[in-house]
């Protein structure tokens, strides 16, 4: 953390150990699991969980240390060493491990390692053994320092549900041995594509909260964004990675424009472009044509697509409209895609036409409890007028899980249906 982080947060202990939890975590998790091995990943992770409870005891009351995090780094090595040598779990190997943890937490750890401990989790809990579904929570909870409420946000689940899988994804990591050495060929290929859908996960919960105070959560962007670069950056960087991170980096320029100063959310047509970060943009731009060329397209490719129109100083949505129909070419059966294109054939043809369009996704059960479905179509019958009928749509969205700065601007636009 740089010296301007810590002052700011020096006399916020509880922002501070949040600001390194979510960063660090899943850097912790990644480097004792390496250390233990897999079968002790859950030993890993409730060693890094008890070096941050013991700040959250401790920092207010004795201050924050010079070096936060080699204070966190050597709590959840001994903590680790601890749960070796209370529970037994390690066998004839404990000796050794612990050995291995003291050696560990007494050298400086290089940044380098940390990245390649951390490449090497994410990868691990994609590993074909493991449900797709499963795949996901595992990675976001292990290697992304996401709580279980978190993951189950992210993914639109129940909480029990979550827990139940990581509980599997764990016993399948024991029960066959998996292991977290990069993978190579097919294998690479084929877990890359879970490795992205994981990250990108991470970044849509940040970029709209799906509840809480807060519409955006910058800090789940930038760790989406920093996984991006690192596997951009590595031997593993494939035209889809630069994609995938072309397209996070467009999004997060946009962020500061995309709520007020009191945190509500600003539509559109309203944002002030003077607000981009244009460093971002130029990331995104860098990323965008390091992706051309492939032979493959992939959704991230038509996505960072739809960002770059975005981006500039006019929105051509004619041409944002044809990527959307490619994008449903690629994902045919997305009620999602189906419902942002809707948008666009709105800018196009006109609401009427884009109430055509968002119609038959009125009996479509994956967008049930989706706030966002009738808030658009509520948009779509006051553009044409019909308020009543808007009315009801914004009220059937206000039933809906939402964030709180989204249902503030649902009751201010359900107040205008009712006084207009």
């Amino acid at each position: 953390m740089s010296q301007t982080d810590s002052g700011a947060a020096a006399d916020q202990p509880g922002v501070l150990i949040e600001h390194l939890f979510r960063r660090h975590a899943g850097k912790m998790v990644s480097h004792l699991t390496r250390l233990l091995g897999p079968a002790h990943l859950s030993i890993a992770e409730e060693a890094v969980q008890d070096s941050m409870l013991r700040a959250i005891s401790s920092w207010p009351y004795d201050g924050i240390p010079r070096n936060p995090e080699g204070w966190l780094f050597r709590v959840a090595h001994n903590s680790a060493i601890d749960a070796l040598r209370h529970r037994r779990m390690a066998g004839s190997k404990s000796a050794e491990l612990t050995a291995e943890l003291r050696r560990a937490a007494s050298h400086p750890v290089l940044e380098q390692t940390f990245r390649d401990d951390e490449l090497s989790l994410i990868f691990m809990c994609c590993h074909p053994a493991i449900p797709p579904d499963s795949r996901i929570a595992l990675s976001l909870k292990t290697a992304c320092g996401f709580s279980v409420r978190e993951v189950a946000r992210a993914l639109l689940a129940a909480e029990d549900a979550i827990a139940q899988r990581i509980v599997r994804a764990k016993k399948q990591i024991r029960d066959q041995r998996l292991s977290i050495e990069m993978p190579s060929g097919h294998d690479l290929e084929e877990r890359i594509d879970s490795v992205l859908a994981v990250i990108y996960s991470m970044f849509n919960e940040g970029y709209s909260a799906h509840e809480g105070e807060d519409l955006i959560r910058l800090e789940l962007c930038r760790e989406a964004l920093r996984l991006g670069l690192l596997i951009a950056s590595s031997e593993w960087g494939r035209p889809k990675v630069h994609a995938l991170v072309a397209l996070m980096a467009l999004q997060t320029a946009r962020i500061r424009a995309r709520v007020d100063e009191a945190g509500d959310l600003v539509l559109l047509d309203d944002q002030d472009p003077t607000q981009w970060d244009h460093q971002l943009i130029a990331l995104g731009f860098h990323h965008f044509d390091r992706a051309i060329g492939g032979a493959d397209v992939s959704r991230y490719h038509i996505e960072s697509a739809i960002a770059v129109h975005h981006a500039q100083p006019a929105t051509d949505w004619r041409a944002i409209l044809e990527l959307y129909d490619q994008l449903l070419e690629l994902d045919p059966g997305s009620a999602v895609v189906r419902l942002n294109r809707a948008v666009a054939v709105a800018r196009v043809d006109g609401a009427t036409a884009a109430l055509a369009a968002i119609e038959p996704l009125s009996r479509d059960r994956s967008l049930a409890g989706y706030h966002l479905r009738e808030a658009v179509r509520a948009h779509f019958l006051m553009e044409t007028g019909e308020k009543e009928e808007a009315a009801s749509a914004f009220r059937a969205a206000l039933a809906c899980r939402c964030s709180m700065p989204e249902r503030r601007f649902l009751e201010r636009k359900l107040q205008q249906c009712l006084s207009g």
